[in-house]
């Protein structure tokens, strides 16, 4: 199984000796870090759905090895952009050391519980003098130090600041520009002065939910389609809480993550069918939007998720 792995590796390194870009260098901040970047990588990698999409938005390919950690959770779509890019998928889980080399990796977009763990085998510490440069998903800093309550900008400071690494800072400026104008679009539906919709994300677990706090991207999201996520309070990106406070919050609505082996469909029925919750509005009068994993992590496709939930709203005749 190492002679592809191998000659991935001799292929990209040779490819990096014959065009390795010329770029002026740049600095970008990531986490806690300032990072140099002396030339554009040419042989990334990334890992999980989101970030691998926001690589392909910015027509990022090409300068790609391969990505990381999706078919261990999620089962990718013939017709998906991760399908059709060709890329291969290195592990189904999160990188090693080892995988990275392999392949002669010089750059990994990866983020915190999104492909690294504080402590772990693959860190930024770890990687860099293996001539691996990292870029951490800014939503996961709040794993590594503080940060600011979540919010659309983490998910377009990534775009712009990928487009500074590989030299492609005007189509990563173009590509937010048109995110901030649909973002805008949709949010012109949500009447203003209105009191927020009172909504709730179901992730995963029945004895405890796991479940979006302050500084996870679906408090984002919620928040741009005219509700707020009844656990903004929670100084958690995600986490695991008691059903007592869901039910003393009393959400209008409730997200769902759909992902793993429990269906979107199973998570609800659960809701539904349990007596514990028949008093919440949300369950009592059936008000749910279904999120798929790749609309609720940041990444393009939260644009749609916005456009998901504002719809379902209405939908729910909870616009306001």
């Amino acid at each position: 199984m190492q002679g592809p792995r191998i000659g991935n590796a001799i292929a990209a390194m040779a490819f990096c000796l014959v065009s390795a870009a010329p770029l002026e260098a740049v600095e970008v901040r990531s986490c806690d870090r300032t990072v140099l970047f002396e030339r554009s990588p040419q042989a990334a990698v990334s890992n999980d759905s989101n970030l691998t999409e926001m690589m392909l938005a910015l027509d990022l390919a090409d300068r790609m090895v391969g990505f990381t950690g999706i078919s261990k959770w999620k089962t990718l779509d013939p017709d998906h952009s991760i399908s059709r890019s060709g890329l291969p998928e290195l592990s189904p889980g999160y990188p090693t050391r080892e995988i990275l080399l392999s392949v002669g990796a010089d750059f990994l977009f990866a983020g915190w519980n999104y492909g690294m763990r504080v402590g772990g085998e693959v860190t930024p510490e770890t990687l860099e003098p293996l001539g691996i440069k990292v870029y951490e998903l800014t939503e996961s800093c709040i794993h590594v130090g503080e940060k600011l309550k979540v919010s659309m900008e983490d998910m377009y400071q990534d775009i712009l600041n990928l487009g500074k690494i590989f030299g492609v800072g005007d189509r990563a400026s173009g590509l937010v520009a048109q995110y901030r104008a649909e973002v805008d679009q949709l949010a012109s539906k949500v009447l203003p002065g209105t009191e927020p919709i009172r909504v709730f994300v179901y992730d995963s677990g029945e004895d405890a939910p796991f479940t979006a706090g302050r500084y996870a991207m679906p408090t984002a999201l919620i928040e741009a389609a005219g509700g707020r996520n009844v656990m903004d309070d929670l100084e958690k990106s995600w986490a695991t809480i008691g059903w007592e406070a869901v039910v003393e919050r009393n959400p209008e609505a409730i997200v769902i993550v759909n992902y793993g082996n429990v269906t979107a469909a199973e998570k609800r029925r659960f809701m539904l069918s349990n007596p514990a919750f028949a008093g919440v509005d949300a369950v009592k009068n059936d008000r749910f939007v279904v999120l798929e994993y790749v609309e609720a992590t940041p990444g393009p496709r939260n644009i749609a998720a916005i456009r998901k939930l504002v719809e379902g709203f209405h939908k729910a005749g909870l616009s306001r």
